[in-house]
């Protein structure tokens, strides 16, 4: 079987294509079958005020689009520029690895796949922040 499987707890809440889905008592498990179909946790999202960071402001712009809110195309470039951003920043092996997969994900119109990306880099950003602010550079 193919496709993106989602595994939900009691109550929790997803975006398919801009409906809100919540599950019922029970934990329970969803295959997505329909390639493209634009998916997000609830519990995942990033709320406007909390994009405040570069790559939160990424996740964020990615975001959108699965929400229905941005087009792929009008968001396309914005995501790219951003992406290349923070390349500028994060040049370890691992990241630019996740930064790579980003992109490739917004060029192949997969945006679950980027923010996936990029979610993975929100540790590591907090880090760097946290480390400037001690250093007194920020």
């Amino acid at each position: 079987m193919s496709g993106l499987v989602l595994k939900l707890s009691p109550r929790e809440r997803v975006l398919v294509n801009g409906a809100v889905i919540e599950n019922g008592e029970r934990r329970s498990r969803l295959s997505i079958m329909t390639p493209n179909a634009n998916i997000l946790r609830l519990r995942d999202a990033i709320h406007p005020e909390e994009a405040t960071t570069p790559v939160r402001r990424a996740c964020y712009a990615a975001q959108l689009v699965l929400s229905g809110d941005h087009s792929a195309e009008d968001s396309r470039m914005q995501l790219l520029k951003r992406i290349e951003e923070l390349s500028q920043v994060f040049t370890d092996p691992d990241s630019r690895a996740n930064l790579t997969k980003a992109t490739e994900a917004v060029i192949e119109g997969q945006h679950y796949q980027c923010l996936k990306s990029l979610r993975s880099l929100i540790p590591r950003e907090d880090r760097v922040l946290a480390h400037s602010k001690v250093q007194g550079t920020i």
